[in-house]
Formats: structure tokens, sequence, C-alpha cells
């Protein structure tokens, strides 16, 4: 047992514990992100992610009295849903504090499963303070979301079925917010086949965990900025902290449209739908922002609750970072029969015009051209890269 209080039993307790609640999520062949790339599906978890298992676990081993007085747990989402999912089945009152802009489908979730939710302007960190005040005023026992042992070794049951589902497994590649999945599942791994490679991942706009193993201490940021609302944490866990900095062999950030592509990739190459922290693990594979060639690898998709509102504009996002959606400016002379000259061009390219603006007062223009905008639907970066040099060779400049 370390210092921090989880051990490898209280992780097989856990997985006893949860026998006949949490699914066995299936360990899936993704040939078309990386040769020997593998996810493990907890986008198919009961609540749509990872985060029951550890919820469902701390709230079983609350004594009676902890329960009668409720609980309160603050979350963007997820960890609601897996709170008050479990607190029902246990007959439990739970409160949730959730970010003002967590999604509404979350929100919906987390009250359909018998949770009420208090929603709080900002982020999850300021759910979090208004949560812990609550607990202190009302007397409610608080479940936090990840800097808790209990729930960290709920969350490493995911690490013991990698392993007994893949054996052979050399690195695992896991999403971070505050840190509690890569804690128990880095926690596992290590337990039982050390020679195993932990990696985890997070967003380029919340890389709060990053800075806190570079820089040997947990400190909050000023701000985080990510379409992965589930790993949009300023400050990660304390213990969390410990376990990553002991555990995990070390830690990538992702940008927005890396996201992007490996959620459009999902959808398109697996048929799975991940939020964009379940997607994160994955775009580091896609990206090769790890050194992983010849491994055998399982990258977590931890949830699948997007937002459906921002799932057009995760996927134009991701067709522009793949080069499946270009765009550019040129001007034309404004006369008779330029514009089919220019699209000529295009058409002959193979492109798809997605939409077009012929413009003659454009500030961009002179007093006897038009600007032209075009968003062309194209196979691949090569591709819209032949159609710019196309132009050019054409005799227009691109804005």
């Amino acid at each position: 047992m370390t210092k921090t209080g989880i051990s490898l039993e209280m992780i097989y307790d856990a997985r006893r514990m949860l026998r006949d609640v949490a699914r066995l999520t299936p360990i899936i062949s993704a040939p078309s992100i990386n040769e020997n790339m593998y996810i493990k599906a907890e986008n198919l978890q009961l609540t749509g992610s990872f985060k029951l298992r550890g919820a469902f676990y701390k709230i079983s081993r609350l004594t009676a009295e902890e329960r009668a007085r409720g609980i309160i747990a603050c979350s963007a989402g997820n960890h609601a849903q897996g709170v008050a999912l479990s607190a029902t089945r246990m007959g439990v009152k739970s409160i949730i504090c959730m970010p003002a802009g967590a999604p509404l489908s979350k929100v919906e979730a987390t009250e359909g499963y018998g949770g009420k939710v208090i929603l709080v302007p900002g982020v999850y960190d300021d759910a979090y303070a208004h949560a812990k005040e609550l607990a202190e005023k009302e007397g409610y026992t608080f479940v936090h979301p990840f800097d808790d042992d209990s729930i960290i070794a709920g969350q490493g049951t995911i690490g013991l079925e990698i392993l007994d589902q893949m054996p052979d497994v050399e690195a695992v590649v896991v999403p971070i917010g505050g840190g509690g999945l890569i804690s128990g599942v880095a926690y596992a791994i290590k337990s039982i086949k050390p020679e195993c490679k932990v990696y985890g991942v997070q967003a380029k706009g919340a890389p709060g965990m990053l800075s806190a193993v570079k820089n040997g201490r947990v400190e909050a940021l000023e701000s985080v900025s990510t379409i992965a609302d589930g790993i949009a944490v300023k400050r990660p866990g304390d213990l969390t902290f410990e376990y990553c900095r002991r555990y995990v062999d070390g830690l990538v950030t992702v940008s927005e449209g890396e996201i992007a592509s490996a959620i459009l990739t999902l959808m398109e190459a697996n048929k799975t739908v991940s939020e964009g922290a379940g997607a994160a693990a994955v775009a580091a594979v896609m990206f090769d922002k790890l050194d992983l060639q010849n491994k055998k690898v399982v990258s977590i998709v931890s949830g699948g609750n997007i937002d459906v509102n921002i799932l057009s504009r995760v996927i134009t996002k991701g067709l522009v970072k793949t080069g499946r959606l270009s765009a550019f400016s040129t001007c034309i002379p404004d006369k008779p029969g330029q514009l089919m000259n220019l699209l000529d061009i295009i058409g002959k390219s193979g492109a798809n015009i997605m939409s077009i603006d012929h413009n003659r007062e454009d500030q961009q223009g002179g007093v006897d051209t038009a600007v032209v905008n075009a968003v062309l639907e194209t196979r691949s970066m090569t591709h819209a890269e032949e159609i710019s040099a196309a132009l050019i060779e054409a005799g227009y400049e691109l804005l």
C-alpha cells in the first residue's frame, strides 16, 4: 500500500463491487488509426463514461451516517451522472453542482438518473468551490470526482480489465483532467505488469497535470479552454499528482484540431462516438505524440457524452485539420466569364464546391475586380495543396 492509501487489493475489491453494476467494455481494434492500435471503449459504459466505476465504489464504502446526510458532488457532466445513478441505486439523495456551461444533454441525463442539479457560473473549479461550500453549510457528504482513493480504485478496475483482455499490451494511453482515471489505471498496470508503459494526454488548453509534474508542485491554471469539457480542469488533484509522478511514463498535449480529428476518425472508421476528452488519447496516437513504434497500444476512450449541438462544429474542425474541407480567396477581373474560368479549374481538380461568394464590394478587391471566397470539399491536405498550385499556375493570387 502506498502512502496515499490505495492498494491492488482495493482495486480488486472495487471490481468485485462493480461486477453487477459496470459493464465489461470491449477492446476494439483500430488499424485505421495505427496498425497496432486498440481502443478500450468506455464510451459504451453505463452512463456513457468510466466515471460510474469510481462513483459507485466510493458511495458503496460510505457509512450509513454519511449516506443519511445525502451526498454532494461537482462535475462537468460525467462524474455527475455516475454519482446520480449510483446514489439512486443505493437509495441516497444526491446533489450535483455543474458548470453553467455544461452540455445540456449531461445536465438532463444527471437529472434523469435522480440527481438534483445546481448550475454554477464558471468552469468545473467554480462548481467545485460551490459544492464544498454547500457541503460545509448543509452537512452533505462530499464525493470528489478524482482526488480520492476510493474513486481512484474504482477507475483502476479499467487497468485490470485491459490486462485481462489483452495480456500482451505494451502501452496504455489515458486522457487526463484531474487525474483520477490515469492514477487508478497506472497503479493497477504498474503493480501487475511494470514493463507496460502508461502515458497521459491533456488538452493543450488545459495542461494542469503536465504543468504540475514539470514544476514539481500542483498549482491552479489561470484559465482553461478546450472542446474537451470532461478534462477542462484548472487544478489537478494532490493525490493524483503523486500517482502520476510515480507511475506514469510520460505526459503530452493535443490541440483542439487534433482532438476534433480523432472524434471524426472514431466516428468514420470505428463507428463509435467519443466526446472530446475521450478522443484525446486517440489523438495522441494519431498525431505521433508518443514513441509507440511497433508497440501494441490501448487508448482509453473515456466517454461518449458529446453534446450534439457542438458535434457539427467538431466535425467541421476535424475535416479542416485533415484537409478534407478547404477554403481559399482570390481576386478575379470583374468581367463576364471570369468566374466560370475559375470554377472550371476547380471542377477539373475533382473538388466539390460547398459554398462560394462573389463580392464586388470586398475591401481586398480593386475598383475593377471582385473577391471570390470558396469552401471546397477535398480529399486530403495534398489535394488541397494541388488545387492551390493549379490556381497560382493559372495566374490567380490567393489571398
